[in-house]
């Protein structure tokens, strides 16, 4: 059986980036019975990223890949919530657009989902042996906090809620009601996939070369604010 894999891309000011994130998604083998698709999401840059990524477009004709726009800025809830419409793979999985995150790992993530063990993978900053570069040590810090009041909500054993790479059968993710326009979208999607119990949620451990701020890293401390209250309305007044 052949199946396929919808990578969303958000992209917010990444012209130095995401023409190699592309190359990156478009040259990864993955199993062979599974293709690709891209969605990409321009969320309202205000550089070259539209630039960027016409150009990819017009290199590679026949790699698929749909390009998407916000005339603002709206967040990476936002852009999956955009990009939810037109996907037609078997499996979702988000995919930043500032080379963090390898997609060299999408087979380790397809496999448990493949084998009938998962419905949800989780890429796991801290996890296995692969290369990493960070998180920092606040950013560590505060995601283990966030992490560990989850998991007592949710009654699971995650380690890291807030990493981008979430991999999901299609139909999960499309039929969740999702609220939340920016980062607050990852406590809102583990609390709504811990609090049903047919969901089957797996981590496995993926490489990670995290950003400084100086490099183009753009959570912020509003966004961690934002976080906690996430974690507490989603898991104890909006299951």
């Amino acid at each position: 059986m052949n199946y396929k894999l919808s990578i969303v891309i958000p992209c917010y000011n990444e012209e130095n980036y995401v023409d190699k994130v592309l190359m990156k998604v478009m040259q990864v083998t993955l199993f062979t019975s599974v293709n690709k698709e891209v969605i990409i999401i321009n969320d309202g840059s205000t550089d070259n990223t539209q630039l960027a990524i016409d150009t990819f477009l017009i290199n590679h004709p026949t790699f698929p890949i749909k390009s998407l726009t916000h005339i603002k800025n709206k967040g990476k809830g936002a852009c999956i919530k955009t990009a939810l419409p037109h996907v037609n793979g078997d499996f979702i999985i988000i995919q930043d657009a500032d080379l963090e995150y390898d997609p060299n790992d999408y087979n380790i993530m397809l496999k448990p989902i493949l084998d009938g063990y998962a419905d949800v993978v989780l890429g796991s900053r801290f996890r296995g042996s692969n290369p990493h570069r960070g998180p920092f040590i606040l950013h560590a810090l505060v995601n283990k906090i966030y992490t560990l009041i989850s998991n007592i909500l949710t009654q699971q054993s995650l380690t890291d809620i807030h990493t981008c790479y979430k991999m999901y059968k299609s139909e999960i993710l499309k039929n969740m009601q999702l609220e939340e326009n920016r980062f607050g979208i990852d406590p809102e999607i583990i609390a709504k996939l811990g609090h049903n119990p047919q969901f089957k949620i797996y981590e496995v451990g993926i490489t990670y070369h995290g950003r400084s701020f100086a490099e183009g890293k753009k959570i912020s401390w509003m966004d961690g604010i934002r976080a906690i209250y996430c974690i507490i309305k989603y898991n104890l007044f909006s299951k």
